[in-house]
């Protein structure tokens, strides 16, 4: 049992590859997105969620307000390429913290310089 949990999902993104006659064949699986994700991919249910049409609102949404856990999904199931891509389309719902954690820890795009408005939300603070 705890060995099966450990197993990643595939994509449909993601391809097993058969060598099978000195010939490369792919072979794609389909991917359900976990029931425990619907609490951060709040907005529709999960079920209905397509691994390849979301993949833009299901990256930015888990990044954006899922755990550790729940980034490492996003990891198990695109490609580096894939969400380093969609990383870099605009998303306007990040906090500033969450937006530099991703960017430069988990991405490690240090050196990729864009403009923060684009990215992080700015909920100013009225008081008085």
């Amino acid at each position: 049992m705890i060995i099966k949990s450990l197993l990643p999902t595939f994509s449909k993104r993601k391809s097993l590859r058969n060598y099978n006659n000195s010939s490369l064949k792919e072979y794609t699986i389909d991917m359900r997105i976990p029931k425990k994700l619907q609490s951060v991919l709040w907005s529709t249910d999960v079920n209905l969620l397509d691994s390849k049409k979301d993949e833009y609102y299901i990256i930015h949404q888990i990044f954006a307000y899922g755990s550790i856990a729940e980034m490492r999904w996003i990891f198990e199931n695109y490609s580096r390429e894939e969400i380093i891509k969609i990383f870099k389309e605009s998303f306007k719902d990040y906090r500033r913290q969450r937006f530099y954690f991703v960017k430069n820890i988990l991405l490690g795009l240090n050196s990729w310089q864009r403009d923060e408005r684009y990215y992080v939300k700015n909920t100013p603070r009225v008081i008085g």
